[in-house]
């Protein structure tokens, strides 16, 4: 064949173009050596000379569906920078409990410490997104909170934490199947799911909330998102809707269990599945439908109280500290029934299940049965000139154990709330709300009875920024 058959440019590493009028007429299978000048390996491949003149190394072609990478050239010759978005946004609350029922304990709320006798102001959070797709089927999203508390400590706030850290993995060109391993929401709850940055009420309900704390937790999720619903979840949000994001219509997987950004504390994976269907009528109205469980079992941290308020201080059985390590049987059933608001809106979630919970005499953690979820109706109006306006009304009612507390003290949550959400502007949210509050305070207290309810009125205000 003699020594011109062909010169290979290593500036152009991705393919090797070969004159066939170069091989011969006998010339049929030729075999291929080409060094990629960023780390020195070797490839090795053979073309028919007759077919093509140019062999594509490193890029499959996205046509032929037999892609096993999935590189995408004009992905891959973005910069970094290009790849990658910065986002964000802080919520600004200013709280002020202007009833207590005699008798009532402390003032006390699960998702927000300013609810208390001695604050008043808050930043809830403060949050930095970096996210994007580093490859045609590679996503990565970063997500840290600037205004987390220290666990344990009376008086550290705005300290930093990781709340997302995970990377979604396509499976397929058109983003049906991906694989999501890290730290990330466990698909349990649809307002669960929901952002902050996006939900109307200030906080969670209680009944759907106190199933993962924090909502996330460290594992791999598999999920799989027809097209269609991929563009019904991308129009919810694109309407100002007040949709959860795209969890996928079936999501199942495997966690550790205790929560984000905490401590494994047993050998036993907690498993999750989740599926809904959204429905959409003649009228264009968006209605989804969900179901969901877990099952693992959960290892609750103790703290000494005084049962009932009687006698020395101690810290119940059933907990990490007097030797149960292994945890206490963690379940739970959910449905949940979303309809967007256009104008009109409803929503209601509630699940049943069984859980580690404090026993009535305040000496021992059990399994115990739990209940509860949410009402909410809600209508979006918007305004000429005055921007969008959401008002709301929900009841949230829970009973049964706290887990993510300690000692999992066993509560009663019964709490109306009404409220509006002002939105000036994309980037200038304001929500006034006055809380009718019947609820459990969950406080572990050394001296004196823990766990008695707090009985008042607070009014709320929530500033929240985005950028």
């Amino acid at each position: 064949m003699g020594s011109d058959i062909a010169v290979v440019n290593f500036s152009q590493p991705d393919e090797v173009k070969i004159d066939p009028d170069l091989l011969g007429p006998a010339a049929t299978e030729v075999p291929l050596f080409q060094m990629d000048p960023q780390d020195g390996d070797f490839v090795s491949t053979t073309f028919d000379p007759a077919a093509c003149a140019t062999i594509n190394l490193f890029n499959s072609d996205s046509t032929s569906g037999s892609s096993l990478i999935g590189d995408d050239p004009a992905t891959d010759k973005k910069k970094w920078y290009e790849k990658l978005s910065i986002r964000g946004y802080a919520q600004f609350r200013f709280n002020e409990v202007v009833q207590e029922t005699p008798g009532s304990a402390p003032p006390s709320y699960a998702g927000d410490n300013s609810v208390d006798d001695e604050r008043n102001f808050l930043v809830r959070r403060a949050r930095l997104v970096l996210s994007g797709f580093v490859h045609d089927r590679v996503f990565v999203y970063l997500q840290p909170d600037f205004a987390s508390g220290v666990p344990g400590s009376p008086d550290a706030d705005y300290y930093t934490q990781m709340r997302d850290w995970y990377t979604d993995l396509y499976m397929t060109e058109d983003k049906v199947h991906r694989f999501r391993v890290g730290q990330s929401k466990v698909p349990f709850g649809w307002e669960n799911m929901q952002s902050s940055q996006n939900r109307v009420p200030l906080d969670r309900n209680d009944g759907m909330n106190s199933a993962v704390r924090n909502e996330r937790d460290l594992g791999i999720f598999y999920y799989y998102t027809p097209e269609w619903v991929q563009d019904v979840f991308k129009d919810v949000m694109d309407q100002n809707l007040k949709g959860s994001g795209n969890y996928g219509m079936f999501g199942a997987g495997i966690y550790n269990g205790q929560g984000g950004s905490f401590r494994d504390r047993n050998d036993n994976l907690h498993t999750v599945v989740r599926y809904t269907y959204p429905l959409i009528f003649s009228n264009g109205q968006i209605i989804e439908l969900g179901i969901q469980g877990y099952s693992g079992h959960y290892v609750v941290l103790g703290s000494p109280i005084m049962p009932l308020g009687v006698g020395p201080a101690i810290i119940p059985a059933g907990t990490e500290q007097t030797g149960a390590g292994k945890g206490q049987i963690d379940q739970r059933l959910g449905g949940s029934f979303i309809m967007y608001p256009q104008p009109w809106g409803f929503q209601a979630e509630w699940n049943v299940g069984r859980g580690p919970g404090l026993n009535d005499d305040q000496t021992e953690v059990e399994a115990r049965s739990l209940y509860g979820g949410y009402a909410m109706l809600l209508y979006k109006y918007d305004s000429p000139t005055m921007g969008t306006f959401f008002p709301f009304a929900r009841y949230t009612h829970f009973k049964g154990g706290y887990k993510a507390y300690r000692n999992a003290p066993y509560s009663m949550m019964r709490d109306w709330e009404l409220g509006c959400e002002w939105q000036f502007n994309k980037a200038v949210e304001l929500t006034t709300s006055y809380l009718f509050a019947d609820r459990t305070n969950l406080n572990a207290m050394a001296t004196g009875e823990s766990y008695r309810a707090f009985k008042g009125d607070v009014l709320r205000f929530q500033l929240q920024v985005n950028y």
